[in-house]
């Protein structure tokens, strides 16, 4: 059985020829992502970067563990508690350190810092500063600058330059950070300083000083979306070509039928044509997988220079990962593809009858077979379930894309698995009409005459544009959703917002003295709860100062109600015990809102006017009032836009690299499989010329028929789309409430067309490969 597998891929070699390079494309493609994977995932953190001149750093315990009947639970803190003061008296030859946030009034935004001079590196000029001074590599010896703190708007005195940073006196910086961060020792064992610190803090050396980076959560995040985009990218890939596959052996099969008589004619049996089919997969999958396995890691330094370029990958990343796990993970996945593709086609070759030898043409005696209508339809019944189950019991997770990805997923499937009845019902709405002219008329007769081969055309197109449609409409469907949700708790007619920190008290005090309005600050926060006794749980919160001391609202999944106490640790690991005052409805932007403490700058001022302000005046007002502050005033439609075009282009990125793998593997099935079709029409070729035909014309029914059929995967794709996107918006429905679908025409249109010309130009291709004979 071997040897007659080799046989017939050396004589059919053209119609293995799509599979072949889809297998190699998607083996490449694997090992290519598989090598970046490993590499974001184990290449070093970056080298410490603010504590790389001191050996040895005290830092205060950055996690909460609570004790649970399993055992110890903890958590990230997100704000660090400061060092015990036991600690700093502990270490009087220290250096401390304190993180201040503050910023150039005049200069350009950033979330700038300034530290004590104890911590400044050498100086370029002048001197070190006193009181109402400072050193500074922004301003000249002697300049008056303003600086922004968390107290407000101050000018200092510029006494001395450096190579970089803003720096206060260490009494200046005590007063306005009394909280102390760290402690540097410059001279001194880390053992000498573990014994004296104990348990109380953190004792840091070598590459774990850069735990206290500024960058870290930035650089932890880099990962993340790196290893994120590549893994979805690479379940679509093994999906599609699973699907590409399983097309192509299946169209495959039934242009043998004939072939596959003869064997069972001449004794074969059943088993050993399926076994036919497994060894030709296996034999195509092997060279291909082999060859894309090996050509996959050259990829890789492209790959993750595109992912770095755009922020998708650690930027301090360079040098690719040696590992080999990825091409043979690669070769095995490329080889599984293969014969997972051939099961269908393996199983309908088996179920050729020995009297089909005879016969001169094949028929089809049925659209199709009873076991795929069972898979397509149970397909089908899964995604709904699924729709079903989310929109009833977990509406919130719509809002994340990468949750609903397989539902589309099993939308295209159940597609593709029942396109030759559907295609059957618009043949058979077709076939009633009779459209104008004689080429209409031939393309639409031969487009209803094989449901199966014109199935096996439209679905790379239905893949192309489902996929592209539902996954582009719904990302623009939950960002506005999330935007939505972003927008409740904001009933303000303006904003005012940092371009750093936080609001300064100066200014929260500024924008409370302005007329006719009234102000709500809020901060984003986090707090801990313990659910169940099993599990400490982080979630976001916000401090707002209309919520009143003592008093906390809750989302409905905390399992409280009104007048219930919630026990909680606050974003520094304090424990808390605050009287529930409302559960919040469904789809909250937040889980929890706070009384607003003393210490947290506001990160957000919303204004609301009473009645009979001049919205003009107040514009002015809050503009005078955030003059110099390095704070913005903007009106909620102002700040909603910006949000939304932000979020949009971010979203986009990810997207866009799936959609590109999947439009390369659907173009190369849709092309192979025009290409298998093209001989087996050549004798309807023949006898359109021996009546008469010419060659143009011929031509131009192939392009009238391929279009016919691209315009069929497209209504398939299109059906996907409603399907998904309908399911999506009702879920979203509880949730954020009637969102807007936005379709992007633009994108779907230039990709429609772009599948319709690679269609008609393949099908041209195979067409013109023999000329039709005339009398």
């Amino acid at each position: 059985m071997i040897g007659i597998a080799l046989a017939g891929l050396r004589l059919r070699w053209r119609s293995f020829v799509g599979t072949f390079l889809a297998l190699a494309f998607g083996s490449a493609l694997i090992a290519a992502m598989g090598q970046v994977l490993a590499t974001t995932a184990t290449a070093p953190d970056r080298a410490p970067q603010r504590y790389a001149a001191y050996p040895v750093v005290v830092a205060p315990h950055d996690t909460l563990t609570v004790p649970t009947w399993r055992g110890g639970e903890s958590q990230p803190l997100a704000v660090s508690p400061g060092l015990p003061a036991d600690v700093v008296a502990a270490l009087p030859a220290g250096r401390v350190d304190r993180i201040i946030p503050a910023q150039f009034a005049d200069g350009p935004p950033g979330a700038g810092i300034a530290r004590p001079w104890a911590l400044a590196p050498a100086l370029l000029s002048g001197r070190a500063p006193a009181a109402d001074e400072v050193a500074t590599s922004g301003a000249p010896v002697g300049a008056r600058i303003r600086v922004v703190t968390g107290d407000g708007i101050r000018s200092y005195t510029v006494s001395g330059t450096v190579k970089e940073g803003l720096f206060f006196s260490d009494a200046t910086a005590a007063q306005l950070r009394p909280q102390v961060d760290a402690i540097v020792i410059v001279d001194g064992a880390a053992e000498r300083v573990r014994a004296a610190v104990g348990d109380r803090a953190r004792v840091l050396t070598g590459d774990d000083r850069g735990r206290l980076d500024p960058g870290r959560v930035a650089d932890a995040r880099a990962r993340n979306n790196a290893n994120t985009i590549v893994g979805i990218a690479l379940g679509f890939a093994a999906f599609v070509a699973i699907f590409v596959v399983a097309s192509t052996f299946a169209f495959a099969v039934g242009q043998r039928r004939q072939e596959f008589a003869l064997l069972r004619a001449g004794g074969a049996l059943p088993g050993q044509v399926r076994r036919l089919v497994y060894w030709e997969a296996l034999a195509v999958a092997l060279v291909a997988a082999a060859i894309g396995a090996l050509a996959g890691p050259a990829l890789a330094p492209a790959l993750l220079d595109l992912l770095r370029e755009r922020g998708m990958a650690p930027g301090w990343v360079h040098t690719i990962s040696p590992a080999r796990w990825p091409m043979w993970t690669a070769f095995g996945t490329g080889v599984t593809v293969a014969l997972l593709g051939a099961v269908t086609a393996a199983w309908r070759a088996g179920r050729v009858r020995p009297g089909e030898a005879l016969r001169e043409t094949v028929v089809e005696s049925r659209t199709m077979p009873p076991a795929r209508w069972v898979a397509g339809v149970l397909t089908l019944g899964t995604a709904l379930v699924t729709m079903a189950v989310t929109a009833i019991g977990d509406p919130a997770s719509a809002t994340n894309r990468k949750s609903y990805m397989p539902v589309v997923m099993l939308l295209i499937v159940a597609a593709g698995l029942l396109a030759p009845a559907l295609v059957a019902v618009v043949a058979r709405r077709l076939g009633g009409a009779t459209p104008r002219g004689t080429g209409l008329l031939l393309a639409v007769r031969n487009v209803t005459a094989s449901a199966r081969r014109t199935a096996a055309v439209a679905a790379p197109v239905l893949v192309t544009v489902g996929l592209a449609a539902s996954l582009l409409i719904a990302s623009d469907l939950t960002d506005e959703a999330k935007n939505v949700l972003r927008a409740r708790p904001a009933h303000a007619d303006f904003l005012v917002l940092p371009d750093g920190h936080g609001l300064d008290r100066e200014l929260v005090a500024g924008l409370r003295g302005v007329p006719g309005v009234d102000v709500t600050f809020s901060a984003e926060t986090t707090v801990y709860t313990l659910e169940g006794d099993t599990a400490l749980v982080r979630r976001d919160a916000a401090e707002a100062d209309d919520v009143p001391a003592g008093g906390i609202k809750v989302a409905a999944d905390w399992g409280l109600r009104a007048g219930d106490t919630a026990r909680l640790w606050l974003a520094d690991g304090s424990e808390a015990r605050l009287r529930v005052l409302e559960v919040l409805p469904p789809g909250s932007a937040v889980d929890a809102y706070l009384p607003a403490s003393a210490g947290t700058l506001p990160s957000v001022a919303y204004v609301r006017l009473r009645p009979g302000t001049d919205p003009a005046a107040t514009t002015a007002a809050l503009r005078a009032a955030a003059d110099g502050h390095r704070a913005r005033a903007v009106t909620r439609e102002a700040w909603l836009a910006a949000a939304r075009q932000g979020q949009g282009s971010a979203s986009r990125l990810g997207l866009l690299v799936v959609l590109g793998i999947v439009l390369a593997y659907t173009t190369l099935a849709m092309v192979n499989t025009l290409l298998m079709a093209a001989p087996d029409r050549a004798g309807e070729r023949r006898s359109l010329g021996l009546l008469g035909a010419s060659r143009r014309q011929v031509l131009a029914w192939t392009a009238v028929e391929t279009l016919a059929t691209v315009a069929l995967g497209v209504l398939l794709g299109v059906v996907v789309a409603v399907v998904a996107v309908a399911g999506l918006w009702t879920t979203l429905l509880g949730v954020a409430g009637a969102v807007t679908v936005s379709v992007p025409w633009a994108t779907l249109g230039a990709l429609t067309g772009g599948t319709a010309l690679i269609a008609v130009a393949a099908a041209l291709v195979g067409a013109a490969g023999r000329k039709p004979r005339s009398s």
